[in-house]
């Protein structure tokens, strides 16, 4: 019967492939036509030519991600200062903009195509047992192909980061970044000294919703969690309500589109895609760094750095970086025949992620002609082509996958504190919903997997609850397993290694279980995907057991590793850079993105990478204030 489905279902998958390429097809032609908000060709960003690359800069940023961009916008505002972007991606495509398009660019070619090595503990139901890791390699990096919510963290996220260690980056020291970044949109904020004004990144409500964000909404009130005027970057995080995202009228609004193509033609800010930084160039005796070599083209370039090299590559390439250029455990690198410059052992380690399970499916009974959730060949036609063209509401402008989110603490912590351990995302659609053409091929789902488990319920009304895990106790590490940047490290994940996690996400799928118990929900006749009992058949339904086996099963990345070039006080000895940034035992050089961070935020890692990379912009402006810079103070 497995062999059946699964012919099947890749049968469907074929046939449903032609439609969908062509609603793209004529999307993307629409959009050059009638969208020139889209297009935006005044502000799009172009590379210089190589052959104006100068010998040397002030500062030379490695990475156009969301940190990058953040940086090389804040540092060419010293007119006095060269400033150099290296990124390895293009331009954004015009289609990044729609939020609903973001899955689309995972497993593309402005993806980085990461995996996990192979686990017999989690990602059971994928693609050879690993976990797929999309990484953005495009301008503006994650934040271009992300789900763009936005969400900043617990205060005690970053209390805890000034208590080990850390002074400057406890909550009321960086509240201040958070505002600079931000221009909220959403009505009834105007005046909320939690939220800033004209920044950069505009955030604004997802501008599409489907009528089951109502329907989520009444279950979190039924179970006393759904709070007046919640504002989960506010002053309490617990509870329940729709996300903000970083969008601008609708669409994305991304680290490129806020800080560099408002930037990028300044004189002193030089800009080049699609250029793959390959090495750190390091003085061995004074463990300088003094520029870095790239390939452009077929070509390899050398650029030097007066003042520093800021790394901004991520917490898979930054770290990765560090060790082919001579800097990492030593054990890692000298079986490499790479010469040790600065043994750091902390390097590649400390690895968190927010693990997720995305595999609780809900079947339900609208009771109407019309589905309530979004099935995407109803929706993704010409007619919605049409509409989003025109400027009307239109199925492009939705984020299905959170409609509604939450926050609750577990029995394993005190809800006093608000400082809570999972968070809930409350999507609209499921891996049936497309046929599986691209949820299924984001999450590597394997093919037999779906077949079995989500073929049965295809094209009905379904949603998902999707639980992660806040703040995990596991560390995962990365392992280069050659010289050569551009063969991808080994990323041992190590999800559940701590049992605490795996405790903590079972009581989460146990909440999203009784969320759906409610009475709105049951007046649906909302059902659990019954089919899912497959992968665990011999365990007890609906039982601890049973959650276990499916968060084994489904375990999804939410796209948030970090810590992996950990800020660390000298004491101690996993640390790689000091609480300015600077990487420890080195000179001229920072890191700044989301591997600094020495815990994982509670919330979605975008909007506290744009703080870290304002503050480290502040912080580098302040430590060369007392060389004459023409006329900047």
């Amino acid at each position: 019967m497995t062999a059946i489905n699964t012919f099947v279902a890749m049968w469907r998958f074929l046939l449903t492939i032609g439609p969908s390429a062509m609603v793209i097809l004529l999307l993307n032609k629409g959009i050059l036509e009638q969208r020139l908000d889209i297009v935006d060709e005044p502000h799009r960003v172009r590379s210089i030519h190589i052959e104006e690359l100068r010998k040397s800069y002030d500062f030379i940023v490695i990475g156009g991600g969301s940190a990058g961009c953040v940086l090389a916008a804040r540092l060419s505002e010293n007119p006095e200062w060269s400033v150099l972007l290296l990124e390895a991606g293009g331009d954004e495509p015009l289609l990044i903009d729609l939020p609903q398009l973001y899955p689309v660019f995972q497993r593309s070619p402005w993806d980085w195509k990461y995996s996990t090595e192979p686990s017999d503990r989690y990602c059971l139901a994928m693609e050879d047992q690993r976990c797929f890791w999309p990484r953005g390699k495009v301008l503006g990096g994650c934040s271009s192909i992300n789900a763009m919510m936005y969400i900043r963290g617990n205060r005690r996220d970053y209390d805890q980061w000034a208590a080990l260690g850390n002074p400057g980056w406890d909550y009321a020291n960086i509240l201040h970044y958070f505002r600079k970044t931000e221009d909220m949109r959403v009505p009834g904020f105007e005046h909320n000294p939690y939220h800033g004004h004209g920044g950069p990144i505009s955030v604004e409500r997802y501008r599409f919703t489907s009528p089951l964000l109502d329907i989520f909404m009444r279950a979190a009130q039924q179970l006393g969690m759904v709070h007046p005027d919640l504002d989960f970057n506010g002053r309490s995080q617990t509870g329940f309500a729709p996300p903000h995202g970083t969008l601008r009228d609708g669409l994305r609004c991304s680290a490129n589109k806020g800080y560099i193509r408002r930037s990028w033609q300044r004189p002193n800010l030089d800009i080049v895609l699609k250029a793959f930084v390959e090495k750190l160039l390091i003085d061995p005796q004074s463990h300088r760094a003094m520029g870095v070599a790239f390939e452009y083209g077929l070509a390899k370039h050398v650029v030097r750095a007066k003042r520093e090299v800021i790394l901004s590559a991520g917490a898979l390439a930054s770290p990765q970086l560090l060790m082919v250029s001579g800097v990492g455990p030593r054990e890692q690198l000298e079986p490499l025949g790479i010469q040790v410059v600065q043994h750091l052992p902390g390097v590649g380690g400390n690895l968190q992620d927010h693990i997720s399970t995305s595999g609780a499916t809900y079947t339900f009974d609208s009771g109407l002609d019309r589905h309530l959730s979004f099935i995407v060949p109803e929706r993704m036609n010409e007619e919605a082509v049409e509409e989003f063209l025109q400027g009307h509401d239109s199925f492009f402008y939705a984020m299905p996958v959170s409609e509604v989110m939450g926050f609750f603490s577990t029995r394993y912590q005190d809800p006093r504190l608000d400082w809570p351990d999972v968070q809930l995302f409350m999507g609209s659609y499921s891996y049936g919903a497309d046929g599986g053409l691209v949820g299924r091929r984001g999450a590597a789902i394997t093919l037999d997997n779906y077949a079995e488990t989500f073929e049965p319920v295809i094209y009905q009304d379904s949603f998902v609850i999707a639980p992660l895990v806040m703040r995990p106790r596991s560390r995962g590490f990365l392992q280069i397993v050659s010289p050569d940047p551009k063969i991808h490290p080994r990323i041992h994940a190590n999800y559940y290694d701590d049992p605490h996690d795996m405790a903590v996400m079972v009581e989460g799928l146990k909440m999203a279980h009784r969320l759906t118990q409610t009475p709105v929900m049951q007046s649906l006749n909302a059902t659990m995907n019954i089919y899912e009992w497959r992968n665990c058949p011999e365990v007890e339904y609906l039982s601890d057991a049973f959650w276990e086996c499916l968060a084994r099963f489904y375990s999804q990345t939410i796209y948030h590793p970090v810590g992996t070039c950990k800020m660390a006080p000298v004491s101690d000895p996993a640390g790689v850079v000091d609480p300015r940034l600077r990487v420890r035992g080195m000179r001229g050089l920072r890191v700044i993105d989301a591997s600094i961070m020495p815990t994982i935020p509670t919330g979605n890692t975008n909007a506290p990478t744009l703080m870290l990379a304002e503050r480290g912009a502040d912080m580098i402006k302040e430590d060369w204030r007392h060389y004459r810079d023409g006329g900047w103070s």
